[in-house]
């Protein structure tokens, strides 16, 4: 609603504002509520140019208004004053602007983050418990690191079919640059299980801990790749700790030792292949490490078959049954399900973090499952052995520090 007033002097309206300058005032105040008097034109035959939208002599108005400007104007030569008034109706007014708050993005993303390394701390530890009563019970690393391959692989088939999750477009130039990878993958699980089936748990978690040491030498002599002193130096007491604690180790096993370094130097060359090889292919890291379940699968099944043989399993499997009872499927089905969630996880998380980020994860990741396993296996660890692991982990942290 829009009142427009001309006014002359000779009223009693007065205001020195009014002089003999031309001005022109603008006030923008706060919405009011506000009921207009009656105004009464008493000044309508005196000046007949008062222009008025209705024939009565007087304008009122019943419903509140919410003010929002008035405007002057005042000529010098004949005195006439212009007043503008734009007002809303109550019930036609302007809605009210309500800021709301939303959670800091910086706040919520740290959660986010915070989650994933939970999920995939505790999927570790539980893949790694299970896997280890599995060797026990059943002593062949192939089938058992085939198995987990193949649940795997089922898991995300059985998701693309039912669309859970969304299925990758890839293509042949896909599958090529992801055999090296998956060459180099096979080779690293089959070797870290070996070395799981001989040796604690704990033993062979701080062996693999001496991975950057690995990615160093072969980024150093193979690819030609300088690295600056604090990352040299961060290799004296990773190498210096899984020494220690490899010659303190009561339960060494030659076969557990190399089993862990064949499979620091495998995953190091599955990392570089993964680099070069996946530069410019956009496929989420779930769906990634899914594929790669699948290729090493492929890889993995006629070597399980020539190592071991059907005839070798059907008399473990019976012997573990028998010992066990029903609860030993439930573990080949539980370590199989836990090693391809904590692995997804893991992609998952290199997809919101930083390189650095979640090399220190990997860190802490090795803590929990060495102490995890100790306390549940009640390994017999001496004081010079912790000591040793302490150093090699602290080297390791020490070393993604150094290498970002």
């Amino acid at each position: 609603m829009i009142s427009s007033i001309k006014y002359t002097p000779s009223s009693s309206l007065t205001c020195s504002a009014f002089s003999s300058t031309s001005r022109k005032l603008s006030l923008t105040r706060p919405q009011y509520s506000y009921t207009l008097p009656t105004i009464h034109n008493a000044h309508k035959q005196q000046n007949p140019e008062i222009e008025s939208s209705s024939s009565s002599s007087s304008l009122s108005s019943q419903k509140p208004l919410y003010i929002e400007s008035f405007s002057f104007l005042a000529k010098p030569r004949n005195r006439r004053v212009l007043t503008e008034c734009q007002a809303y109706e109550a019930d036609r007014s302007r809605p009210i602007e309500i800021n709301i708050e939303l959670p800091d993005e910086e706040a919520a993303q740290k959660l986010k983050i915070g989650l994933y390394f939970a999920t995939w701390w505790a999927l570790n530890v539980v893949f790694n418990i299970y896997n280890k009563k599995v060797l026990n019970a059943f002593p062949y690393p192939w089938l058992t690191s085939t198995l987990s391959l193949a649940a795997g692989s089922l898991m995300m088939l059985i998701s693309w079919a039912t669309r859970i999750a969304d299925a990758p477009k890839v293509d042949f130039q896909f599958w090529k640059a992801l055999l090296p990878v998956a060459v180099a993958h096979t080779i690293g699980h089959v070797a870290a299980t070996v070395s799981m089936s001989k040796v604690a748990v704990s033993f062979t978690h701080i062996i693999k801990s001496g991975e950057p040491a690995f990615s160093v030498l072969v980024s150093r002599f193979l690819l030609g790749e300088a690295f600056a002193l604090p990352v040299y130096l961060s290799l004296v007491p990773i190498i210096g700790g899984c020494a220690l604690s490899a010659v303190t180790e009561l339960n060494f096993n030659m076969t557990g030792f190399m089993g862990a370094m064949i499979s620091n130097l495998a995953f190091v060359f599955r990392n570089i292949f993964s680099k070069k090889g996946m530069k410019g292919m956009s496929v989420s890291g779930m769906n990634y490490y899914a594929c790669l379940s699948m290729l090493s699968l492929l890889i993995l099944t006629p070597f399980t078959i020539a190592v071991e043989g059907p005839k070798m399993w059907a008399a473990g499997w019976q012997t573990a049954v028998s010992q066990i009872g029903p609860n030993f499927v439930w573990w080949v089905v539980a370590q199989s399900v836990f090693y391809h969630l904590y692995n997804q996880v893991s992609y998952m998380s290199l997809d919101q973090i930083s390189p650095l980020t979640f090399s220190v994860g990997n860190t802490m990741k090795r803590i929990s499952v060495i102490v995890s396993s100790i306390l549940i296996f009640h390994t017999p660890v001496q004081p010079v052995n912790a000591l040793g692991a302490a150093i090699a982990i602290l080297g390791t942290f020490l070393y993604s520090q150094a290498k970002q």
